[in-house]
């Protein structure tokens, strides 16, 4: 919040929503607010879209012993009956994440509830990749190998009656056999089972648990009653095919985290640090801020520094997706994870650790491959309601076949594939494992995307909203001129240096070109009030300024043929008053972007209608929409212009995003169905927007939306394909047309189909 102005329009708003008491105190920065707990998504979002932001904890767990995505489906009801802005927990990557109210629960409040429902939680980084996480799973479970052993009899007794030998197996040696696979190697899934009825609903586990105990029962009372019909086989092979599946599905899941793996390598373990006038080689943990680092020739950056000495050329690929080197020289900026390919330099420390923006991009691709798209609500509603289905549907199948045969063994044998082949997991898996591959291609294309909502809702852009100064230009404008309006009483190099010192408050673009400008100390500035949109105001050596627009600046003053001139040539015209005297007029001008142009032609030729909204003047605005073949724009907006311009379109039907980088650009970028913010951009831009692009050019806006589109297609195969399966299967098992053995290798498979699938993104042209 600028000022008390904005501590009232926050408290108007709140108070109209129903049932909602606040007070806003702009002093303290606090807002009290009298709401049931249901209630804080809406109060979340009035503020968003006023313009502000509620802080908030974040908490990530990794949880153990989910075996499909109806335990990740209760485990996140139970959460999200808590007072949490959001809780999502993805059975994908076996983890939760939470968004709570700043301050308001402890992390061992979320695992109690957790683990109360059956599970293990444990609180993890943000950043740990996914083939750490499954790594352990991965590698070959002792449980796997011991029932493998003991289904290789059964195998090859199989294999043995396709040529007409029967009984090759002893039938205590079945009984052994299998036992040892059912209550052994199968222990897990009654314990999954048990947790899960415990906690009032039922899963996978209950499926397999229950399936194979009935094959496994029916064969120990035939055995006993001395019949020949044995299916000791059945309840094994299944037992293990499964694990198999499990296991297999683990390995896949490895490779759906692979860009999150190759971020975490990209920094070095060690580095040159001088401690005490010497060099020594020291772990990167133990580097402070403003220590002085050594970047040789081919190393990667160990941290975020300021180069002090030398000059390199960096491959920043990792960063911005674009292969080309970059030149740093002195005073110019390295990023860790980024290479030099020439060159040596000295670097002050300035973010170590999880302070660097590799970490920071590492903890946001992390949170976007947990969190969940809006296209998973039919998979989840689907999988709520998918176990109670099948055990239904195979107590049917149970009775119809025993009415139709009266044969119990045919009946029972029927039913128990039934319970086998019916999958969740895969339904589960479909949208998750696509949406964890996209953002990490994203990332790897320097596209970071804060959610998988704003990854799905890409691709269905039919407006983009730009606005131009640091969007459609590069942002960094220099100033041309002064135009001295009163040089009786000022001269130029005074008014730079009294506007630059008020600037020092603001992250506007045009701020830092007079900072740049200046060469002169910095004075104090003090009494600082931000217009957004419009200016700045304060007092500097005595004197109380304002600087801004012109029309706001000097409402009543008429300078309108200078600054008309100024500005139908494409300059910008900043005024200064000084104790409310006109005291001059700065010039400055603001390069647009190389890629802008052909940006632009790319998204309209793919139909998506570019609208620019500005803070300029008519004529610097009309002059950069014509260079870029812009119809549509408008001049002098504030951000409340903004914003209510994006209303009107999305209430007319259109699908509209945002793309900026200013403060003034952040009521509107949260309004946005999707939002774009520049890299370089104010961190309120950063942390308003859904998609950041780390290049700071709006091309890779029509890279954003491709990928967007091409992973929407994975994620629409994925649920065909997991559909498809269960709405063939089921009917089959329950004709009695599959064996449980076979039934058994298409559950197993399922899942492991659908993640491959999602890697075959990495492969496909977008």
């Amino acid at each position: 919040m600028n000022c008390a102005a904005c501590a009232q329009r926050l408290e108007k708003l709140l108070n109209r929503v129903d049932d909602v008491q606040a007070s806003v105190n702009f002093a303290s920065e606090q807002a009290q607010i009298s709401a049931q707990a249901s209630q804080l998504q809406t109060i979340d979002r009035v503020v968003a879209q006023a313009g502000f932001h509620i802080p908030t904890d974040n908490f990530t767990f990794q949880i153990d012993g989910m075996s499909c995505v109806a335990c990740a489906a209760r485990i996140e009801k139970q959460l999200n009956q808590l007072a949490v802005f959001s809780a999502t927990v993805n059975f994908a990557t076996e983890s939760a994440q939470i968004t709570a109210p700043k301050g308001l629960y402890q992390a061992s409040d979320f695992q109690a509830v957790i683990e109360k429902a059956g599970y293990r939680a444990s609180q993890s980084a943000q950043n740990t990749p996914q083939k750490t996480r499954f790594s352990s799973k991965a590698s070959l479970p002792w449980t796997l190998l011991l029932a493998l052993l003991c289904t290789l009899p059964f195998f090859y007794a199989m294999l043995a009656m396709l040529f007409g030998q029967h009984h090759v197996l002893n039938p205590i040696l079945q009984f052994t056999l299998a036992s040892v696979v059912q209550f052994v190697a199968g222990a897990r899934f009654y314990r999954g089972a048990y947790l899960a009825l415990r906690g009032g609903a039922a899963n996978m586990d209950v499926l397999v648990a229950l399936g194979t105990s009935a094959a496994w029962g029916l064969s120990v009372w035939s055995l006993f009653d001395e019949q020949s019909s044995l299916y000791f086989e059945a309840s094994a092979s299944v037992i293990t095919l499964v694990l198999i599946g499990k296991w297999l599905e683990a390995r896949a899941k490895q490779q759906t985290g692979s860009a999150l793996t190759a971020l975490l390598s990209l920094q070095p373990q060690t580095a040159q640090v001088q401690k005490n006038g010497q060099w020594l080689e020291c772990p990167i943990s133990q580097i402070a801020p403003g220590d002085l680092v050594q970047l040789r020739y081919g190393e990667s950056c160990p941290i975020d520094g300021q180069i002090v000495q030398g000059e390199v050329d960096m491959d920043e690929a990792m960063l911005t997706g674009e292969s080309a080197s970059i030149h740093k020289k002195t005073g110019d900026t390295l990023f860790a994870g980024t290479r030099n390919l020439s060159g040596s330099a000295q670097l002050k420390a300035t973010a170590v650790g999880s302070q660097t923006q590799l970490a920071a991009i590492i903890r946001l691709v992390s949170q976007a491959q947990g969190s969940k798209a809006p296209i998973q609500q039919l998979a989840d509603r689907v999988s709520a309601l998918f176990v109670p289905a099948i055990l239904a549907i195979a107590l049917l199948t149970l009775l119809g076949n025993y009415f139709a045969t009266h044969e119990l063994q045919i009946a029972l044998i029927n039913a128990v594939t039934v319970l086998v082949i019916a999958c969740p997991c895969a339904l589960g898996l479909a949208t998750p494992a696509a949406v964890m591959v996209g953002v990490g291609l994203g990332a790897q294309h320097g596209i970071l995307f804060r959610n998988a909502t704003a990854l799905e809702l890409a691709s269905e852009i039919d407006t983009l909203i730009v606005d131009k100064t640091g969007t459609l230009t590069l942002g960094r404008p220099q100033l041309i001129r002064t135009e001295l309006l009163d040089s009786n009483h000022y001269d130029s190099e005074a008014l730079l240096l009294w506007a630059a010192s008020l600037e020092v408050a603001s992250q506007h673009p045009l701020a830092h070109a007079f900072q740049n400008a200046c060469t002169a100390p910095l004075l104090m500035a003090e009494q600082i009030s931000v217009a957004t949109g419009f200016g700045i105001s304060g007092s500097v050596a005595g004197h109380i300024l304002q600087l801004g627009r012109p029309d706001w600046v000097y409402p009543h003053a008429d300078f309108e043929n200078t600054i008309t001139r100024y500005q139908s040539e494409g300059y910008t015209v900043i005024a200064l008053a000084v104790d409310t005297h006109p005291a001059a007029l700065f010039i400055l001008q603001d390069e647009i972007r190389a890629s802008s142009f052909s940006a632009i032609s790319e998204l309209q030729s793919h139909g998506v209608e570019v609208i620019m909204l500005t803070g300029d003047h008519q004529h610097s605005a009309a002059l950069v929409a014509n260079k870029l073949g812009i119809m549509q724009f408008q001049s002098q907006c504030s951000p409340d212009d903004k914003y209510q311009t994006l209303l009107k379109l999305k209430q007319s039907g259109k699908r509209v995003a945002m793309a900026g980088d200013g403060i003034n650009d952040a009521p509107a970028l949260a309004a946005a169905d999707v939002s774009f913010a520049m890299k370089s951009g104010a961190s309120v831009a950063l942390e308003t927007a859904d998609i950041t692009l780390m290049n700071n050019d709006i091309a890779h806006i029509g890279t954003a939306i491709a990928l967007s589109k091409a992973t929407l297609r994975k994620i629409r195969q994925n649920l065909f394909f997991a559909f498809i399966y269960n709405v063939l299967a089921i009917p089959l098992a329950a004709l009695g047309l599959l064996s449980p053995v076979i039934a058994g290798a298409a559950m197993a498979m399922s899942s492991v189909s659908v993640i491959v699938n999602a890697l075959l993104l990495k492969r496909t042209k977008w």
